[in-house]
């Protein structure tokens, strides 16, 4: 399933026709592994989004934690994640961060005014960790108050609300409507010059942001777990 963040309208001339949710552009029988739309979602089967991995059950995570993006030929991109509003989602990166997973990932889909997505093994959205975890917002039944300003980071997910499990995305610009429907669970310290300049650099896109040439997407070297 290709995990999209749904852009609304107001974030970028190129993404005029983005502005429909995650299932736009879709239909009941096209293959699971369908390109993304306009949000930050990922288009790995929807259906594997009713399993909540047993991740949930596990040992979780509180308090704050710091983690480092290292993005080859760009910098750090420091993050400060939040463990007492979304435990499952800081757990859940952190342990994929300590394993490695991460490393010589890229972010696959660049939208300049908007955000930028990463962590598919794919590189194309369709990818993703072996769990999915529980999507923690509000329309899922779970109080999230982190807002989706600029610097917010969140997970990816598909139209299934409980489908989330490797991608994530960081805000460039405020879209506050995204509150409510994706699990933001931390805030970026240090780092959104590198962001912008991502956004500024990456202009080879597909009309849903994807970069198509997986050659020219942004390398993450790896993602370190401070504490």
């Amino acid at each position: 399933m290709a995990l999209v963040v749904c852009m609304f309208a107001g974030c970028g001339s190129k993404k005029s026709n983005t502005s429909s949710n995650a299932n736009s552009g879709t239909s009941s029988s096209e293959s699971a592994k369908q390109e993304e739309t306009a949000v930050p979602e990922s288009t790995e089967s929807t259906d594997a989004g009713s399993d909540i991995s047993s991740s949930d059950d596990t040992k979780q995570l509180s308090g704050k934690h710091h983690v480092v993006i290292k993005v080859k030929k760009y910098g750090n991109i420091k993050v400060e994640l939040d463990a007492d509003t979304a435990p499952i989602s800081v757990t859940n990166f952190v342990n994929l961060a300590k394993k490695g997973f991460y490393d010589g990932l890229t972010f696959h889909r660049i939208i300049d005014g908007f955000m930028i997505q990463g962590g598919d093994p794919n590189g194309d959205g369709t990818g993703g960790s072996s769990e999915k975890i529980k999507g923690e917002f509000k329309s899922n039944g779970v109080q999230n108050n982190i807002s989706h300003i600029r610097g917010t980071i969140s997970m990816a997910r598909s139209s299934a609300n409980n489908s989330a499990s490797s991608q994530f995305f960081i805000m460039q610009k405020d879209t506050p409507s995204l509150d409510g429907q994706y699990a933001a669970f931390g805030t970026v310290t240090s780092g959104m010059d590198i962001v912008d300049k991502i956004c500024k650099d990456c202009t080879d896109t597909n009309q849903n942001g994807v970069i198509t040439d997986k050659s020219k997407q942004p390398v993450i070297s790896t993602i370190r777990v401070v504490d």
